[in-house]
C-alpha cells in the first residue's frame, strides 16, 4: 500500500472538492495503523506546502458514533492555520465538500503533555484554560460513507474551527456539566453536556496524548486540543447561521455564505 499516492489523492479532492470513493473499497485491508500512516502523511505534505499545525482534534468520542462505526475508541487528527476562522468571519461553504457543525472544548496547552500514561490530572495540569469552539468537519469520502480507517486516513474529516474570545481556567470549571446548545438559523436542534465526550473531555485528551505515543509524538505548549463533539453534527449550507452557546463559556456564531 503506498501511504504518499493515497493521501496525495485526499489532498488532491480536498483542494478540488472532489470526493473520491471509500479507501476501504479500494482498499479493503487498510487498517487504522495504515490509516494513520496515510494520515501522517498527508500531514507532511501539508507542511512541505507551508502550513503549520496548531493542534489536534479528536473525533468519535460519544457511543452513539462508536457503535455507528462499530469502534471502541476516539481518533484523531491534525489542525492546520490555515483552518482557523476568526471569530465573526463567514465560513465559504463553496471551499466545502458536505460540511457539518459540532460544538466542541478547545484546550489550549501551556505545557508538553506525552504518553504513555497520561491522566486527567496531567492534563489538568498541563491547560492553560479552556474556549468555546465550533468544528466544521467535512469528508473527502464520497457521501460520507465513511468507515473508521477511511476517516483517519482523512485526518479525521478535519476541515475548519471558530473559537470563542473567551478562555477560562479550567480549575474554575466542571467540563462534564456544562450544558452547551446548538441552534441553526435560530432553532434549537442539538444540545448536550461534556459528559457526552469520553465521559470527561480531559479523559479524551489524555487518550490522545496516550494515543500518539505511538507515533513518537506529543502536545506541545500552545497547541490547540479539540475534544470532541458534544452532540451530533448538523449540516451546513449556504445562508445557514449557527449559534454554539455553552454554560458559563460564552457562545459564538458562525455564519455560512
Amino acid at each position: 500500500m503506498d501511504y504518499q499516492t493515497i493521501a496525495a489523492e485526499l489532498l488532491q479532492a480536498e483542494a478540488a472538492r472532489s470526493p473520491v470513493d471509500a479507501l476501504t473499497d479500494a482498499y479493503p485491508e487498510l487498517g487504522v495503523d495504515e490509516a494513520y500512516r496515510i494520515q501522517l502523511a498527508g500531514v507532511a505534505m501539508k507542511l512541505q506546502q507551508g502550513h503549520k499545525v496548531v493542534g489536534k482534534k479528536i473525533g468519535l468520542t460519544s457511543k452513539g458514533m462508536q457503535q455507528l462505526l462499530g469502534v471502541h475508541e476516539p481518533d484523531y487528527g491534525h489542525l492546520f492555520d490555515c483552518m482557523l476562522l476568526p471569530e465573526g468571519e463567514p465560513c465559504r461553504r463553496n471551499e466545502l465538500i458536505r460540511p457539518r457543525i459540532e460544538g466542541e472544548f478547545a484546550f489550549v496547552l501551556k505545557e508538553r503533555l506525552k504518553g504513555p500514561g497520561v491522566n486527567i490530572a496531567d492534563v489538568y495540569r498541563a491547560t492553560a484554560g479552556i474556549m468555546p469552539a465550533i468544528e466544521i468537519v467535512d469528508s473527502r469520502i464520497r457521501d460520507w460513507q465513511i468507515k473508521l480507517p477511511d476517516t483517519i486516513a482523512d485526518n479525521a474529516s478535519s476541515a475548519r474551527f471558530v473559537l470563542g474570545g473567551r478562555m477560562l481556567p479550567i480549575n474554575d470549571l466542571d467540563l462534564r456539566h456544562i450544558g452547551m446548545l446548538l441552534e441553526k438559523n435560530g432553532e434549537l436542534v442539538n444540545n448536550g453536556a461534556g459528559a457526552a465526550v469520553w465521559g470527561h473531555p480531559a479523559a479524551a485528551v489524555a487518550w490522545l496524548a496516550n494515543k500518539l505515543a505511538a507515533y513518537d509524538i506529543a502536545l506541545e505548549p500552545g497547541e490547540i486540543i479539540l475534544s470532541g463533539a458534544l452532540t451530533a453534527a448538523v449540516d451546513a449550507e449556504a445562508g445557514d447561521v449557527f449559534t454554539v452557546s455553552f454554560h458559563t463559556l460564552g457562545a459564538l456564531n458562525l455564519k455560512f455564505v
